[in-house]
């Protein structure tokens, strides 16, 4: 790959958010047919959302401008003011969104605390609020697959969470920020994992390289009341089929090679953990994320940051100690190997 022909001059292990649009996208954005969305006149638009909708076997579809806004219109599109939700304690919703939920959805989150950040059916079960009148009415579970510490949950774990939900007649919305890496992983379509749940989000502009975007699928019902709450909060647009282009591309072409991604973060985590200094669970790395932790007695992190910095090698902080690299389309093996070398090299004596 010719990545300084589309602007990428560094190695970036930092996300698979810092892609960028591939030729073909390019190509496809000056070549769009557009319309005012709002309108709802953009073919273009129409065509992704209908596609997404079918590939994940739901009615309907919404294109948004980021995973943050398609998780808060589904928790606000399901809710009502004063709810209580059901969710993880290292959801995207609670860690990473500003609070929309409760800041505009106005809803409350009972959080679930795992050491895997799984949800497990009697977790849902035992959160239930009873009808006390001192007590919010329980009425969503909002789960994650992929999770943001690169696992992946299990389509039983998945269906069992719904049933449960479905028992007390709670709905079950899914953030899939990277739900085709689950589906990959998991050796399923996509919408086997969509199946269990009443509404999914899912990124265009993480491993799939479209510059923009995320899709909201559910029922019509749904998406409609869902596309209402889109305009107040201003993300009404016009011809954003330009961008949606690229979003078509990214589902049709770029979730069939995620894969590729995969067997990098593998191949990178495998040579690392054969580096006396460097922890890895490998049997963690079931998407595109390495997580590693160095023993200082044996690796000199301070030359490691310098030889990254001259490979010019991106890479975000370590959180407690720990790092996190992500692969995608415009990193290849060649990369990982630079990246392998860098720890080699500083090695204590």
């Amino acid at each position: 790959m010719k990545k300084e022909k589309y602007g990428m001059k560094n190695i970036d292990f930092r996300s698979d958010t810092v892609t960028f649009p591939t030729q073909e996208m390019r190509n496809a954005m000056s070549k769009a047919l557009v319309g005012d969305d709002v309108y709802g006149d953009d073919p273009t638009v129409n065509e992704l959302e209908m596609t997404a909708a079918k590939l994940l076997g739901k009615e309907a579809g919404l294109f948004v401008s980021s995973g943050t806004m398609g998780n808060l219109l589904s928790i606000w599109t399901h809710t009502n003011r004063g709810d209580e939700i059901i969710t993880g304690w290292h959801n995207h919703i609670i860690v990473h969104e500003q609070a929309g939920i409760a800041q505009i959805a106005q809803v409350m989150p009972r959080v679930i605390c795992h050491d895997n950040d799984f949800i497990y059916p009697e977790d849902i079960e035992k959160n239930i609020r009873p009808n006390d009148i001192h007590e919010p009415h329980t009425t969503l579970v909002s789960v994650e697959n992929a999770l943001s510490n690169g696992l992946v949950i299990p389509l039983d774990i998945m269906k069992a969470n719904y049933e449960m939900a479905k028992k007390y007649n709670l709905k079950v919305h899914l953030d899939g920020a990277r739900l085709f890496n689950a589906a990959v992983s998991l050796g399923c379509d996509a919408k086997d994992i969509a199946q269990y749940a009443d509404s999914v989000t899912f990124c265009l502009s993480k491993g799939l390289c479209a510059p923009y975007g995320s899709v909201i699928v559910g029922s019509k019902e749904f998406i409609d009341k869902a596309r209402r709450h889109r305009k107040m909060i201003g993300g009404g647009t016009r011809q954003v089929g330009v961008l949606a282009a690229c979003g078509l591309l990214a589902l049709k072409k770029m979730t069939k090679r995620l894969k590729q991604d995969h067997q990098n973060a593998k191949y990178l985590a495998k040579e690392l953990n054969a580096i006396d200094g460097i922890e890895v669970d490998v049997d963690k790395v079931q998407i595109n994320m390495v997580f590693f932790k160095l023993d200082k007695k044996k690796i000199n992190e301070k030359e490691f940051l310098k030889q990254c910095d001259k490979k010019s090698i991106l890479m975000n902080p370590a959180t407690d100690g720990e790092y996190r690299v992500v692969t995608h389309y415009w990193i290849d093996k060649e990369d990982c190997d630079k990246f392998i070398q860098c720890l080699r090299t500083s090695k204590k004596k």
